[in-house]
């Protein structure tokens, strides 16, 4: 048990640095139910802000020694900087502070059937459809989910029963705090690779991550370096998906719907369960979809409950969320950040029968832009118009020396601006009605999409 553990049943208290973040959001929810007095810091206001303020958590704007006053235990963001005031206050009057990951890794121990959804792609929409799946399945799951999920109107919840449902991001191996009885793992692909140096050591991660499973591995059966990660993973119960037959779940039947929704048959080891039309786009949400009924199914979902959860889920927040449609332009905002992201993005994106597919993109912290450039460059040109922002760094120093224009200059026809009112006239003086504007990246670029929304209300 570490400290954490016999801490949070001591103390009442609790002060959480960068408390907006969408991993951190949920975490204040839980503790929040759970009867502890919170506080919380921010550089940014944002609608999660306003979430947590709505439940009569004060939130302070900027960072300030004095904030962390009455304080019995502080809870700060990876992405915080050593230097931080309330860090360094907090560690200098012997605060016990925890990085998120810990007290994640502790609140999931407070859960019999912790499922930890992880893999480089796809981890809030598989938590999103899960958790959908177990609240109509009345199995009352906590949930901690990276994006929205509309149903709930937020990252995460809090339920009476066993089930908790959670992201587990691999991201400097933040997943290895959690104990799961069951670990989904979608997909491994290279990314984090500041962290990780190679893609064998992310692989190791992952087999690290599914050996912590209590009780099952669900797992992509089609997926090479999935593969990779399962070898000699221990005795637990094994249950893979994909779209090979050899899988205990996979597709048959699949039909293509207005050109970027799916329908098909769910098997299940050679019988059919049942018929699925799914709401969101892209053939990649097939294999999610699969994922999230083996791991409610696991949890005791029948598939009545799965048909039903998974016909009624719209996406998750940020994940192709449609944002309206204004003077006939249609607005959507997505999380995709990696390459491979951005290419089931974007194909879906031009089967949808618009007229023009405006991809406005913000990098997303330098070292994957530097790794990765020659890869964002060619998906990239998949849609018709692209347009860039400058590269949001996050917790990194420009070392590689890397920047937007360099990669535009890879992408023909494409335009890169500083900031998002730039960005915003730009697209609006050349969009028309009947065009797609979708707004990509795991930063803040969804802002530029609502300053666009509120030049065309205002118009």
């Amino acid at each position: 048990m570490n400290d954490i553990d016999t801490l949070l049943k001591q103390v009442k208290r609790i002060h959480f640095i960068g408390i907006g973040g969408s991993g951190m959001c949920p975490l204040a929810e839980i503790l929040h139910s759970e009867g502890y007095a919170l506080s919380g810091s921010d550089n940014n206001e944002s609608d999660t802000l306003a979430r947590i303020r709505a439940l009569g958590i004060p939130v302070t704007m900027g960072q300030r020694a004095e904030n962390i006053d009455g304080a019995e235990m502080v809870v700060y963001t990876a992405a915080l900087l050593k230097d931080n005031p309330e860090l360094v206050a907090a560690k200098a009057s012997g605060i016990p502070t925890f990085e998120r990951a810990k007290l994640f890794g502790a609140i999931s121990r407070l859960y019999k059937n912790c499922i930890g959804v992880c893999g480089t792609h796809g981890k809030t929409t598989v938590t999103s459809m899960t958790t959908q799946i177990l609240l109509t399945a009345d199995l009352d799951p906590s949930a901690v989910i990276g994006g929205k999920l509309p149903l709930i109107g937020a990252n995460g919840r809090v339920g009476k029963s066993e089930n908790f449902v959670c992201e587990a991001c691999e991201f400097v191996d933040t997943f290895l705090e959690l104990s799961p009885a069951v670990a989904v793992i979608l997909n491994i692909d290279e990314d984090h690779l500041d962290y990780f140096k190679t893609l064998d050591n992310l692989i190791l991660s992952f087999h690290k991550f599914a050996a912590m499973a209590t009780d099952a591995v669900i797992y992509n059966g089609d997926d090479e370096n999935t593969l990779k990660a399962m070898k000699g993973i221990g005795d637990k119960t094994e249950i893979t998906f994909g779209f090979a037959e050899k899988n205990d779940y996979s597709p048959a039947n699949i039909t293509d719907i207005r050109g970027a929704y799916y329908a098909f048959d769910v098997i299940y080891k050679g019988e059919t369960l049942g018929h699925i039309q799914l709401k969101v786009p892209g053939r990649h949400n097939i294999l999610n979809a699969l994922a999230a009924i083996a791991a409610s199914m696991h949890a005791g979902a029948s598939f009545a409950d799965c048909k039903k959860g998974l016909e009624s889920f719209g996406g998750a927040g940020r994940r192709f969320e449609n944002l309206g449609e204004y003077k006939g332009i249609t607005f959507a905002d997505d999380y995709a950040h990696h390459p491979a992201e951005l290419r089931v993005t974007l194909e879906a994106a031009m089967k949808m029968g618009y007229n023009t597919v405006w991809a406005v993109f913000q990098p997303f912290t330098f070292s994957r832009t530097y790794m990765l450039m020659d890869d964002f460059a060619e998906v990239l040109q998949i849609p018709d118009r692209c347009v860039l922002t400058e590269i949001m760094g996050s917790r990194e120093v420009n070392t590689y020396n890397v920047y937007t224009a360099q990669l535009a200059e890879k992408i023909p026809g494409s335009v890169w601006f500083n900031t998002f009112d730039e960005v915003a006239d730009f697209v609006l003086q050349n969009a028309k009605a009947g065009d797609l504007v979708l707004t990509l990246g795991c930063g803040d670029i969804y802002k530029a999409a609502k300053i666009m929304i509120k030049k065309l209300q205002e118009n």
